[in-house]
């Protein structure tokens, strides 16, 4: 149990933030941070310090307004200072972790009379590599090996040395810290490529830069520090390499994800595995090429000289089977895709024909027999680097094959990690894995894609994160689909027996109007939807602030090129410019006392913050049902079909509650906001499910075709 010091000092601290801040103490912020203060203090560990308690997580739902970040902050730093663990931060958002980095730890820290440190952390990739940048920025060559080998990969080889210089002299005078997003100018990819390195090529102290090196300062930087702001991506990242990499390791670490109704797909994409067949072709084929220098330029060292020997057998085993690859899928394209784009062959439940179950097994084993090989070279030319160790080579020679084996070595493991996936037998009850050919034409020359990818990452989340953590708070405004938890236990793997609660909002959602018009129609009329849409938005009147949020961007922009030239005067589309400057426009147009009208997609339903006068009226033109059409997707319902199960009901269903909720939260962002909310999808009221997405909602007053009635009790 949380003793009662510990209780004191998170009162006092919240005492003195509401108090310096002129802040009123919430209701359901204190709820928080009491079932947060509960679920940590109640960790048990023995005496090693492990953890022993099963109950370490808690779930919570806190609706805007709530002041998550002040209170999940205030309740798991002195828990997480007094049992001696890190508490990591994460967040879905570059805006979140922004506001929390810049705004609330600042504030924190001026306020509540904590003592505490803090850091940002980001993967090896946001830094420059100082070395890299000691080679260019004078116009020196990069790596001459390393150069060949990218630029026969089509990389680009434009004359980068006045930016390196620019970022070597804002870096040696400490105006620039190393990062890519703190630089004032976007960097193409491409360039920062060249400017970068991984965890395969980085030699880590043996680095000639190591005590200048930007990466390892900010490193030294976490160590010191009690809370680390993060992004789920590290986080997954860092748990993938086997965790305690960049981050802390997990089980002396306290999570908490912020936004963490995104977790469940970040981590999926993690495990999503994919190689282009005439792209791996190119790198081989590059490699073969590259074997007389390097037989030249390491043979002398004989482990060396025996594992390079090998690799022409290897290369020969690998590259007649890819081209089997493409004579096996060619017959399962409709169609050539034209020049950029992608067509796509899923194959039903995941399940393999022979032919392919058996190309993926006959290159396992050599893509795994070259990684390995290329791994022992790789840690062979790192020794070599340590002035204390004898490996018979030159630390000159293995300064310059380092970067081109650590690069091969990553594009092997990925090859093999494919292969692995595609060719992998499938578990009894358990999900399949999704796989899936991709066709397309880049630059006219055609591109078969291998893919795999689970359809579910509950498992590997259950195990590697919940079950590896001291603990975890998971908080966003929308967790819950349908009133329920189901569905994020279900796609994050989080077990029964961890906490979860809904906390009471502190806005009056009767000051909103939930209206479902006589004009809605059901969009599988098209023509008909398309002309009630319309109709409504020629309707609103002159002076409103209002945001209609699409499905299809092709309706969007058909509803656009109809609307007559008045409305169309005060319509803004997410289609025809970027996100910060319509935001802008937007409200430059409300400041002057105008009307303005966005029309924006899927990505404007969750994100955008327009309090006030700024928004007084979202209108979704229909129920946000996702297309299960993408192969994960797709093969997720079929298998749930497979079992007697409703894919619709148990996850289309649920994930548009959640959807829908967000889009209608775009309405009431501060406790004195109002305004109405309209739905022109009919379904909402001619299907079954529309009942329990209409009562998924926060408790609107109701205008259901024109017949008024006031807010519901609950929600």
């Amino acid at each position: 149990m949380l003793d009662d010091a510990l209780k004191r000092d998170i009162q006092t601290a919240y005492r003195r933030v509401i108090e310096a801040r002129s802040l009123k103490p919430r209701y359901g912020q204190r709820l928080m941070m009491a079932e947060i203060a509960r679920t940590l203090g109640d960790i048990k560990t023995d005496e090693q310090g492990k953890r022993v308690s099963q109950e370490h997580v808690c779930v919570l739902e806190a609706g805007t307004g709530t002041g998550k970040t002040l209170a999940y902050l205030l309740s798991a730093l002195p828990i997480a200072k007094a049992q001696g663990k890190r508490l990591v931060i994460s967040t879905a958002t570059v805006a979140l972790q922004e506001q929390v980095l810049h705004q609330d730890l600042p504030m924190l820290k001026a306020s509540s009379g904590l003592d505490f440190e803090y850091a940002l952390a980001k993967g090896r990739g946001r830094y420059v590599c100082v070395a890299k940048l000691d080679q260019l920025m004078d116009g020196a060559e990069e790596n001459p090996t390393m150069s060949l080998f990218e630029q026969s990969l089509a990389s680009s080889q434009e004359d980068i040395g006045e930016l390196a210089r620019e970022l070597a002299e804002a870096y040696g005078s400490g105006e620039w810290q190393g990062d890519r997003d703190s630089w004032p100018q976007a960097i193409a990819d491409p360039q920062w490529r060249r400017l970068t390195v991984d965890h395969r090529q980085c030699t880590n102290r043996r680095c000639g830069h190591f005590g200048a090196c930007a990466f390892f300062r900010a490193r030294r930087g976490m160590d010191e520090a009690d809370i680390i702001v993060a992004n789920h991506d590290l986080v997954l990242a860092d748990l993938s390499l086997g965790g305690g990499i960049v981050l802390p390791s997990p089980k002396d670490t306290i999570y908490v994800f912020d936004e963490a109704h995104h977790l469940p797909d970040k981590a999926l994409e993690h495990f999503y595995h994919r190689q282009g067949v005439n792209a791996a072709m190119r790198w081989l084929g590059q490699l073969k090429k590259s074997l007389t220098d390097l037989n030249t330029g390491l043979g002398a060292q004989h482990t060396i000289a025996r594992l390079l020997g090998q690799f022409p057998e290897l290369l020969a085993s690998i590259e007649p089977r890819l081209g089997d690859a493409f004579r096996l899928a060619q017959p399962l394209a409709e169609r050539t895709p034209e020049d950029n784009e992608r067509l796509h062959y899923r194959f039903t439940m995941g399940r393999l024909p022979a032919a392919f179950r058996d190309l993926a097994q006959q290159l396992v084993t050599p893509f795994a027999e070259l990684s390995r090989h290329l791994e022992t070279i790789s840690d062979i030319l790192r020794e070599s680097l340590d002035p204390d160790k004898s490996t018979g080579l030159a630390r000159e020679q293995a300064e310059a094959w380092l970067p081109l084996i650590a690069l091969v070595h990553g594009r092997a493991l990925e090859a093999h990690a494919l292969w692995q996936a595609f060719g992998a037998d499938e578990v009894e009850d358990a999900p399949p894995q999704a796989r899936w050919l991709t066709f397309e034409q880049r630059s006219g020359e055609a591109e078969l894609t291998f893919s795999a990818s689970p359809v579910s990452a509950a498992e590997t989340l259950a195990r590697y994160l919940w079950g590896s953590c001291h603990g975890a708070v998971l908080t966003s405004a929308t967790l819950t689909a349908l009133g329920r938890f189901d569905r994020l236990q279900e796609r994050a793997g989080l077990a029964n027996r961890y906490r979860y609660q809904s906390l009471p909002s502190p806005f009056d959602y009767s000051r909103a109007v939930l209206s479902v018009p006589r004009e809605a129609v059901d969009p599988g009329d098209r023509e008909a939807h398309e002309n009630a849409i319309v109709h409504f938005i020629e309707k609103l009147s002159e002076d409103e602030a209002a945001l209609v949020l699409f499905s299809s961007r092709k309706q969007l922009r058909a509803v656009m090129a109809r609307l007559e030239a008045d409305v169309a005067g005060r319509t803004l589309s997410q289609d025809d410019m970027p996100r910060r400057e319509l935001i802008e426009r937007h409200k430059k147009r409300v400041d002057d006392g105008q009307g303005s009208i966005i029309l924006g997609l899927a990505s404007f339903a969750e994100g955008i913050d327009l309090p006030g006068d700024y928004l007084t009226h979202v209108v979704v033109t229909r129920l946000p049902f996702a297309v299960p059409d993408d192969p994960v997707g797709a093969t997720l319902a079929e298998w749930i079909e497979s079992r007697g199960g409703n894919p619709f009901m148990r996850i289309s269903v649920p994930d548009a509650s959640i959807k829908l909720v967000q889009a209608c939260g775009r309405l009431i962002r501060k406790e004195i906001d109002s305004g109405r909310i309209t739905l022109l999808d009919r379904r909402v009221l001619t299907r079954r499910y529309g009942r329990a997405l209409l009562d998924a909602l926060p408790p609107f007053q109701r205008d259901i075709e024109g017949v008024a009635s006031p807010a519901p009790l609950t929600s």
